[in-house]
């Protein structure tokens, strides 16, 4: 089974700007109320640590290889459960330059696996998260 969770939303800021935001992890306690914390060595191929805190569900830390990184266009992530297969997720942001001073973002990801039937209730509150963020990340790129 197959479940894909997909958030865009329009800033009006240069992609630059939002991926400083994005990738400034240390701040992150200061305006994401989702992703609470990312740490580790942002590389393709390295696992890094990522706190994640859904509205009206349980926090989660979770170590997920990091599968792209391509400033400042995409950083996505590849999360599992136990071992490949159970309960997968592969996380994305990706920001898309409009050429005319603004940037689309797009937080998704798509899981799968044969939990994933089983959990899929529960993702209802990470998409509530995604927004919440996507919203959190275009006010503090457009102040």
């Amino acid at each position: 089974m197959t479940v894909e969770i997909f958030t865009e939303i329009l800033i009006e800021a240069q992609p630059k700007k939002v991926w400083e935001i994005l990738t400034d992890f240390e701040n992150y306690p200061e305006w994401n109320s989702f992703v609470k914390s990312i740490e580790g060595n942002i590389k393709v191929g390295n696992i890094i640590s990522v706190r994640i805190e859904p509205p009206n569900g349980n926090g989660l830390t979770f170590k997920p290889v990091v599968v792209a990184y391509d400033p400042p266009k995409e950083l996505r992530w590849l999360g599992k459960f136990f071992i490949k297969g159970v309960f997968d997720g592969e996380h994305q942001f990706k920001l898309i330059d409009n050429k005319n001073g603004t940037t689309t973002f797009i937080q998704s990801e798509t899981f799968t696996g044969i939990l994933v039937g089983v959990f899929k209730n529960n993702l209802n509150n990470t998409k509530t998260g995604f927004e919440q963020m996507n919203l959190e990340l275009k006010e503090l790129a457009e102040r």
